[in-house]
């Protein structure tokens, strides 16, 4: 693994303070200047903009997506569907079922929850509505099996072309970050810790990882970490209520909708560090930025160049430069207008 220092002398970062706040004094925030990269590949990444025509006349609807083979994904769904104002869904297909209230769309399938790609996409050709964000509810697992309530961004960039993604998505595709994943994850704190689940539950973001594929901005809902937890209904409940009060469902504002956002225009990036972000996510509840990916160290693979005596200049191999440009993009693109700050960690 390259050291912050060297990677930050690199062509494509260059270094500037924003004055955000962080207890951890290894982590280096930086502007991404992409004016180096070469042409994104069409399908890089997915795009945020609609083919539709019209757009004024459509529906815009969230769809929130879960699965009755995973307990810690059909009990949030179903608490939330026994909250007031629910109905019958439009016909999707003969093995999904869905509901509506208000702008939202619950979908339950059967299938494993990265098994099913493009639902976005084929929601809006079954209905004609048109989807501006997805929601998943999913289980967690972890090695240490501590419970655990978790929000995080998708995707696998990465991966080469070729490989195999163990658990769903494209190599070298990061889903639109859902801008909703920094204030849910503070409003998330609030509610379990309303509930009791605090502290037997941490609530944390995950780094960016698995599918499925989407197009619209995107993120995962999960409980963990062991059969136990995935199955606690207090845990289904507090994820039912995030997604309630989250979408303003009932009457109420939604929480973090980028598009009223006025003054506070930054959003983190984070680079490098564990599974769990720990210092990313220190910023992100301290200087309450905004979340875009969340690259793990793991996601920005580097290969010690072979350099002969002598030689100067010599590239790092690894896929770790087309991982970050992927998820810069990705992010880019679902905050329109907004000022993206990489956030490394050497840990």
């Amino acid at each position: 693994m390259l050291a912050v220092g060297k990677l930050l002398q690199l062509p494509f970062l260059s270094l500037v303070n924003h004055g955000l706040r962080s207890s951890k004094p290894i982590s280096i925030r930086c502007r991404i200047n992409i004016s180096s990269f070469s042409p994104i590949p069409h399908n890089a990444f997915s795009q945020h903009k609609h083919k539709h025509k019209h757009l004024s006349d459509k529906v815009m609807v969230a769809l929130l997506v879960a699965t009755s083979s995973d307990p810690a994904s059909i009990n949030p769904a179903n608490a939330l569907l026994a909250m007031p104002g629910w109905q019958p869904g439009p016909y999707f297909q003969d093995d999904m079922k869905s509901f509506v209230n208000e702008g939202v769309r619950v979908l339950l399938h059967a299938k494993s929850i990265v098994e099913e790609d493009d639902l976005d996409r084929r929601w809006e050709e079954v209905t004609g509505e048109v989807v501006n964000e997805v929601i998943f509810f999913s289980k967690h697992t972890a090695v240490s099996n501590k419970p655990a309530l978790t929000v995080h961004p998708i995707g696998v960039p990465h991966l080469r072309e070729g490989d195999v993604p163990p658990q769903g998505g494209r190599p070298g595709w990061a889903a639109l970050p859902n801008p909703r994943m920094g204030p849910w994850l503070r409003l998330l704190k609030n509610i379990a810790q309303a509930h009791n689940l605090v502290p037997e539950f941490e609530i944390t973001l995950e780094a960016t990882h698995h599918g499925p594929l989407t197009n619209k901005p995107t993120m995962f809902l999960e409980i963990g970490s062991t059969e136990d937890y995935w199955k606690r209904q207090d845990a289904a409940q507090v994820m039912a209520q995030l997604v309630w009060e989250g979408l303003g469902l009932g009457g109420g504002t939604d929480v973090g909708n980028w598009s009223r956002e006025k003054d506070n225009k930054k959003i983190l990036l984070g680079i490098g560090g564990g599974h769990y972000a720990p210092r990313h996510m220190d910023v992100v509840l301290k200087d309450n930025v905004w979340v875009g990916h969340l690259l793990s160290g793991y996601s920005v693979p580097m290969e010690d160049p072979k350099q002969s005596k002598g030689e100067k200049d010599v590239e790092i191999g690894g896929t770790w430069r087309e991982s970050i440009k992927a998820a810069y993009e990705a992010t880019k693109s679902a905050f329109p207008g907004g000022e993206i700050l990489a956030h490394l960690d050497n840990k």
